[in-house]
């Protein structure tokens, strides 16, 4: 079944889940996430820094009960009537919460809104880019990467002049930060998106981003002998991956393109 993680900000909330089992999500925001995952048959939260221990990661789910759509003062019936009172919400009921027997967390402690995913992706995440729903060619390339512990943050997203741009894998890096992409052939075989392709390119490009695109093939059927390489050398080019420790990390394949553990290399 889907599985929704949703943000877990703050203690009221929380408070609430913990205590009456439901969760509020304003209709005007839902936005993808909810068309790419509706209706839930579970939820999941990833609660933020204000939870301390538990914060950047996903410590609790519950299967989903059931799913209004009801106004606030439904919600909070004893808050004063103010502009907010008749904003709409989804209301989502569930089962008393349960607790993962292994959390699963954001090795940048990164900030989420909704990751919509499938139970098979969350029962056996190890992280949270493990939970991302992308294309059958990114879910091919992520599995690379971790083949070969390559540390990348999937569908993230980046300020780049007065633009927002979501990166299918971005790769943070000593000397620059690595944006991959995976382009499916026939997405740009639109003469607009190509065009559109490039001014994102420069807009990153000019914030300090180095751009990687692979095709179909490339990854389908060149994914060790030139993707994955080509993903390698442009990390140790630019001064290996910063992982907030003293000194960056490498990545080295041996001669058949298999991952090598370097000397200093404990991730």
């Amino acid at each position: 079944g889907e599985v929704l993680v949703a943000i877990m900000n703050n203690k009221r909330d929380w408070a609430l889940a913990e205590r009456y089992h439901w969760y509020r999500i304003p209709v005007s925001s839902a936005g993808k996430w909810l068309r790419e995952a509706w209706p839930p048959e579970w939820i999941a939260f990833y609660m933020t820094k204000a939870f301390g221990k538990e914060a950047h990661g996903v410590h609790y789910y519950a299967r989903v009960l059931d799913i209004r759509k009801v106004v606030r003062r439904y919600l909070f019936p004893s808050e004063p009537e103010n502009d907010k009172s008749s904003r709409t919400y989804f209301q989502i009921l569930f089962e008393p919460l349960k607790k993962l027997p292994r959390p699963i967390l954001s090795r940048r402690y990164r900030r989420i809104v909704f990751i919509p995913t499938t139970w098979h992706k969350f029962a056996n995440a190890l992280e949270i880019n493990d939970l991302y729903q992308g294309s059958p060619l990114e879910d091919r390339l992520w599995a690379a990467m971790k083949r070969h512990r390559i540390a990348a943050e999937r569908e993230f997203f980046v300020q780049a002049g007065q633009q927002d741009f979501a990166l299918d894998f971005a790769i943070f890096c000593e000397d620059a930060d690595i944006d991959v992409e995976t382009d499916g052939d026939s997405y740009h075989a639109n003469p607009q998106k190509g065009s559109a392709d490039n001014i994102r390119n420069n807009a990153l490009e000019a914030a300090g981003w180095k751009v990687l695109r692979f095709n179909t093939q490339q990854i389908q059927e060149q994914l060790e002998e030139y993707t994955v390489p080509k993903i390698v050398e442009t990390i140790n080019s630019q001064g290996g991956i910063s992982e907030g420790k003293l000194q960056p990390r490498r990545i080295h394949l041996n001669a058949d393109g298999a991952y090598q553990p370097g000397l200093f290399d404990d991730w």
